[in-house]
């Protein structure tokens, strides 16, 4: 099971994003992608970055920051696959 926890941008934050994502556009709230976990680190993709790279929201209690982190490299290999969709290192 996913997250429950939704995260608001900040305003100043909002505006950083909107600067950095390639798409210029960006949700005003995001939910944590990881699944059901136990600590309150939380994780919120924003837009693809370059290659191999993406944004996120992160927060932990009041702290809130964007990160650009690459890209997951686990895939699943067995015939019709899919490969992660979150960052590397991310917990599980």
């Amino acid at each position: 099971m996913q997250c429950a926890h939704w995260r608001r941008l900040p305003l100043n934050l909002a505006q950083d994003a909107r600067e950095r994502a390639p798409s210029g556009c960006i949700d005003r709230a995001v939910q944590c992608q990881l699944s059901t976990h136990d600590d309150d680190r939380h994780y919120g993709f924003l837009d693809d970055l370059a290659y191999g790279t993406a944004l996120w929201l992160r927060w932990h209690g009041t702290d809130v920051g964007l990160a650009a982190l690459s890209d997951c490299s686990t895939a699943d290999l067995r015939p019709g696959g899919e490969g992660c969709c979150l960052f590397a290192g991310h917990s599980e």
